[in-house]
């Protein structure tokens, strides 16, 4: 064993023996080798004395690269040579180089990859008889036709077949190499195919598989007269239909017919085609007890053969040939069927997309035949039959463990497209429909109930699926046997309730057909027995009790008033679930996402807190319920303090759920009824407001309390409406006492809230704030912005990014609610200029355009509240700022610079308030503000003279669309003149 050979073989090696610096020297000795001019040489020699498969592989690989890398430079005696020794070897031409053929099937699949290199760069100009002087060497047996498989093989994956990205010189080598072996040697190659498999089919059923799989590559693009002919077709059906070959065999006959099935040709060629082959001959194979490969191949051969007669009915305009393609239709459908519903088939989704175009043609046949009905039966049997669960999973879906999620998952995205089908079916043939899914629950209804819950859990799949297609109309009125369906759905028990999957199903199909109530009063009762029973809040399952619990509140939200005479039952139904909301363990469960269960509160808030409650019941039930809560919390705050770290996490939660449910309960009181028309019912509000702002004395620093109080306040805001007043200052001045930088955001929303309501109303509150939170803001907000890019984007400059566009909306929204007073008054004065400064320093520079737009609105209307008289100074120093800063540098110089882009949508709506500002700024200060733009702003800028007249003019005239537009021009105008040469900031 020379060097090289040892090289290799270290290199190669996988056994862990060798450490990675000895590889890596290996690897860069034979490296050394490959750029040697004589490698080619050296790699024919190894291949005609070496034993060793690894030496074998990397002398092939290696001339592999020679003959990409360097085919335009080698000698015609190097060519010629490589080519000998290459054909040489995959054809046996010399005995002694059996061991190449008989060795492992990766150093035979690299052979057959150097000779398509080969044919790659020389077929058929320079190598024109390569495929002719293969062919006579296949007598030689086995070996040789393995390898011409292999070559085959090679061919379609290298070079012809789509299933790969292709330059377009590879796409035209492809072309070009078609065209030579159809014109030379593809009859040739068909008759050979023919021979081998007819030769061999008892005798070597392996090789023959290899060869029919090959074939089956070329079918697409070869005269399909040379394949579909009274000799290859009965060879195939004999090898499909006849007992003793393999599974494999049988198995690769069947994709060679799909491949003659899926070639493209002309509606009228390919109907004749797919009659000749009389495909009933391969119906009973599917029934049969085969290998699980062979009948996914059967199925999609029928699959493959359906799709093309519906596609010759779709593209045929001859009645004749119509009729003749639904019957083919109409003949093959039963095993396709029959498929879907017995076996797991890799070709479901294209059979599915098939069933949704068969069902959309039906469309055209008023009324369905017969048959046709008996069709979209049997395509709903297949639905039903797909989208069961597994019985397998039952447990971990009903414990939603890992296993049971991902196929919970699964099964959501597999369903879709079966979903679509089924309103597709049900808008062709509704009452087939409706009919199928009644007698599908009643079916599964009547089984034992451990042995039925995926088919329930399907059937009432269907009725929700169903629901999506049906029109709020259609389902009010119950139409056809939705009256019966739902009647059936509100009446009937499973035995398999406990289960989580049929429990949600059912919960979520009764919600959807609830409608169908609003017009039918006298099943309220059973509504509410869904939902109040062990099938829905009262079921065992916390999940599915919160989901009932968020359900429900969506079915009160929409039968409201309806609800009046059941409140007591509602209401008396509820307590324990009211109460065991805020019991510990319960509030520990985990739980995901929004259904926390304190949407119960919110359906008892929606039901008392109508107007159509009697005033004394409705402060009773609140006061029954709001009593208890706030005692509650008041019980829990109690030497709060001493507790240790454990106790005072479990009260925590506590008050969180309180919170909550206080919260939720709100939603259902409208202002005008709370202030205006029972005023009693807003103090029960404001009492238990008062007992919640202590948790913030208590708890200052835990968030999540924080958050929620904060939340509750907000509720308040827009409950109590102005009666809140007199509670917000300490309500504030808790949130604001031991803020953290992350927690400004929420309380600059909860301010902008007020002022957004009260406007004016808020100015001593903001007067008296303003100073506490600027000063907290500008400690942590740098007044030359944040640092950008994607590197600079860590956790905490994302939070400080969120709360600088906060801060720019608290100041737009100040500004335009007539509050630029407060900057003014002698608290805040100390403000103004880091404000104005920030303000200016955005206007100009800001990423985000929108926050830019919003600074640019501040400063025009801070002009106008604040320069009423063009010579008044009722903010010193203000006039010459906005002149000579903000006019100079966000007016002109920011919208100079070429990342100002005016196509972007939002820029331009931004250059339209910089526009509107000039205007706002010459019509409040006049020649001042003209003479320092023009003589300092656009003297700087290099503007022409009458290109500075006509802007004067432009600013002069009342057509603010005018000015818009010819300041556009005068900006690209200027940025011409300047090409890049002078940076504005």
């Amino acid at each position: 064993m020379d060097d090289l050979e040892k090289g290799i073989l270290i290199m190669f090696d996988e056994s862990g023996a060798i450490d990675d610096e000895l590889k890596k020297q290996a690897k860069n000795y034979c490296n050394d080798i490959k750029e040697m001019p004589s490698v080619s040489r050296l790699c024919v020699e190894k291949l005609c004395f070496s034993n060793l498969a690894h030496v074998q592989f990397w002398c092939l690989q290696t001339l592999q690269e020679v003959i990409q890398t360097r085919y335009s430079t080698m000698t015609p005696d190097e060519k010629h040579m490589i080519r000998g020794s290459v054909f040489s070897l995959v054809c046996l031409e010399d005995k002694n180089l059996r061991r190449v053929l008989e060795g492992p099937a990766f150093v035979k699949n690299k052979l057959a990859q150097v000779l398509i290199t080969l044919i790659y760069f020389e077929y058929p100009l320079i190598w024109s008889s390569v495929f002719v002087d293969f062919l006579p060497h296949l007598g030689k047996g086995n070996v040789v036709i393995d390898m011409f498989c292999r070559v085959l093989n090679a061919l379609d994956d290298e070079l012809i077949s789509l299933d790969y990205p292709r330059t377009p010189e590879d796409l035209t080598v492809a072309g070009r190499v078609k065209d030579a072996m159809r014109q030379q040697c593809v009859p040739h190659i068909v008759r050979a195919w023919y021979d081998i498999v007819s030769m061999y089919r008892n005798t070597d059923q392996e090789l023959c598989t290899n060869v029919l799989d090959s074939m089956r590559r070329y079918i697409s693009w070869i005269d399909i007269g040379l394949i579909v002919n009274d000799a290859f077709i009965p060879l195939l059906f004999d090898l499909i239909l006849v007992d003793t070959p393999s599974d494999q065999l049988r198995g690769a006959a069947v994709r060679c017919l799909l491949a003659v099935v899926s070639k493209r040709m002309e509606p009228q060629s390919k109907l004749s085609l797919l009659q000749s082959l009389q495909i009933s001959r391969v119906f009973r194979l599917v029934s049969e007890d085969g290998d699980a490969e062979l009948v996914s191949d059967i199925a999609a051969l029928l699959s493959g053969y359906a799709v093309e007669a519906l596609d010759c009915f779709k593209r045929i305009n001859s009645e004749d040939a119509k009729g003749i393609s639904m019957e083919l239709l109409n003949e093959v459908l039963p095993s396709v069927f029959y498929v879907m519903k017995n076996f797991e088939v890799d070709a479901t989704f294209n059979i599915v997309q098939f069933l949704s175009g068969y069902v959309a043609t039906l469309k055209s046949f008023a009324p369905l035949q017969e048959r046709q009905l008996l069709h979209v039966g049997q395509i709903l049997e297949v639905i039903l039959v797909l989208i069961r669960y597994d019985p397998v999973y039952r447990t971990n879906l009903d414990v939603m463990d890992k296993i049971g999620k991902e196929e919970e998952d699964r099964m959501v995205e597999f369903r879709k497209d079966l979903f679509v089908l089924l309103r597709t079916v049900g808008r062709v043939a509704p009452d087939i429909t409706q009919l199928f899914i009644r007698n599908s629950l009643a079916t599964a209804v009547s089984r034992p109930s451990q042995s039925n819950v995926e088919e329930v859990e399907g059937a009432l799949s269907l009725l929700y699926a169903l629901g999506e297609s049906l029109s709020e109309e259609a389902i009010r009125t119950g139409s056809g046997l939705l009256s019966e369906l739902v009647l059936m759905l509100l009446s009937t028990k499973f035995p398999c309730h406990s289960n989580r999957l049929v429990a949600l199903v059912y919960l979520e199909t009764v919600t959807r057909y609830v409608k169908f109530i609003q017009d039918n009063t006298q099943y309220i009762p059973m509504v509410l027995a869904v939902f109040l029973d062990e099938r829905g809040i009262h079921h065992p399952n916390i999940n599915v009790s919160r989901r009932a619990s968020y359900l429900f509140m969506r079915v009160v939200k929409l039968l409201k008033v309806k609800l009046v005479p059941f409140i007591e039952t509602i209401l008396q139904s509820l307590q324990d679930t009211v109460a065991r909301f805020t019991i510990m363990n319960y509030t520990s469960e985990e739980l995901s996402g929004s259904e926390d269960g304190s949407h119960i509160f919110e359906a008892i808030g929606l039901l008392i807190g109508m107007e159509d409650v009697p005033p004394e019941k409705q402060s009773e039930y609140l006061s029954s319920l709001l009593s208890p809560l706030c005692q509650q919390v008041e019980a829990l705050l109690i030497n709060a303090k001493l507790l240790t770290y454990e106790e005072t996490n479990s009260k925590i939660a506590v008050i969180q759920q309180i919170i909550m449910a206080i919260n939720s309960l709100s939603k259902g009181f409208s202002e005008r009824l709370v202030t205006a028309s029972r005023p009693a019912i807003g103090l029960m509000f404001k009492q238990t407001l008062d007992v919640l702002l202590q948790v913030l004395v208590i708890f200052p620093k835990v968030e999540p309390l924080r958050n929620k109080v904060t939340s509750f306040i907000h509720r308040m805001v827009d409950t109590l409406g102005a009666s809140v007043f007199p509670y917000l200052p300490k309500a504030l001045e808790q949130l604001l006492a031991e803020i953290e930088p992350k927690q400004i955001a929420g309380f600059l929303l909860l301010l902008n809230q007020l002022i957004c309501k009260f406007n004016t109303l808020v100015h001593d509150i903001l007067e008296e704030i303003f100073p506490a939170v600027a000063d907290r803001i500008f400690s942590v907000i740098p007044r030359d912005g944040l640092p950008s890019g994607l590197d600079a984007v860590t956790e905490e400059i994302r939070e400080l990014q969120e709360l600088q566009r906060t801060l720019y909306t608290f100041l737009h929204v100040i500004t335009t609610h007539d509050l630029s007073p407060v900057f003014l008054s002698p608290k805040c004065k100390a403000y103004l200029d880091p404000v104005m400064q920030l303000l200016l320093y955005s206007s100009c520079n800001h990423k985000d355009i929108l926050v830019r737009k919003a600074c640019v609105q501040i400063f025009t209307r801070l002009i106008k509240d604040w320069c009423t008289q063009p010579y008044e100074e009722k903010v010193p120093g203000f006039r010459n700022f906005v002149i000579e800063a903000f006019a100079t540098n966000c007016c002109l110089y920011s919208v100079l610079d070429r990342s100002f882009e005016f196509h972007d949508a939002n820029t331009f709506v931004l250059f339209g308030e910089i526009v509107l500002a000039q205007k706002v700024m010459y019509d409040k200060f006049g020649d001042d503000f003209l003479v320092h733009f023009v003589s300092k702003g656009f003297s700087n800028a290099r503007c022409p003279p009458d290109l500075a007249e006509q802007y004067c003019q432009q600013l002069q005239g009342g057509d603010i669309k005018a000015l818009k537009s010819f300041y556009q021009s005068l900006v690209e105008n200027l940025r011409l003149q300047q090409n890049g040469s002078l940076v504005f900031r």
